[in-house]
């Protein structure tokens, strides 16, 4: 689904969140690709307003500043999200990202094996299990 398509099923937005919108959309398939593509299509049948929100805030505002690097943004996500525990299909679309932006596979397990301290062993073993499947569709497609 291309930009037009994205911004013909939202309520009108103001100039501000339109260059956001815009902003975060070029963001979202820097980071995450197709899968990020696919994640806002699926929110987008259901509840075009959080998809909305999903591409303008954090990726039209918080992922636009130069403080972090993208691949800085994705370890901190991908360590966030396997603390969690709860966010399996968000951490799959993040760690497709990390590895999309620059993280070895070697970064990644290491980022994960890290949550063992910090969430606990269930939230990095469910973690590597995550990335062990994304591994296996990048090596598969």
């Amino acid at each position: 689904m291309n930009e037009a398509q994205h911004m013909q099923q939202l309520p009108p937005a103001t100039d501000d969140e339109a260059t956001r919108y815009r902003l975060g959309l070029a963001r979202l398939a820097q980071v995450d690709g197709l899968a990020g593509e696919r994640v806002i299509a699926a929110l987008q049948e259901v509840a075009p307003a959080l998809a909305r929100y999903t591409i303008t805030f954090p990726f039209g505002e918080v992922y636009q500043d130069e403080v972090l690097t993208l691949k800085e943004r994705e370890i901190a996500t991908v360590a966030a999200l396997a603390a969690l525990g709860n966010a399996t299909p968000q951490l799959k679309v993040h760690l497709h990202g990390a590895l999309n932006v620059g993280c070895s596979r070697e970064e990644v397990i290491a980022i994960l094996t890290q949550m063992a301290v910090y969430a606990g062993f269930p939230a990095a073993i469910n973690g590597v299990l995550a990335a062990k499947e994304v591994f296996a569709e990048r090596d598969a497609g």
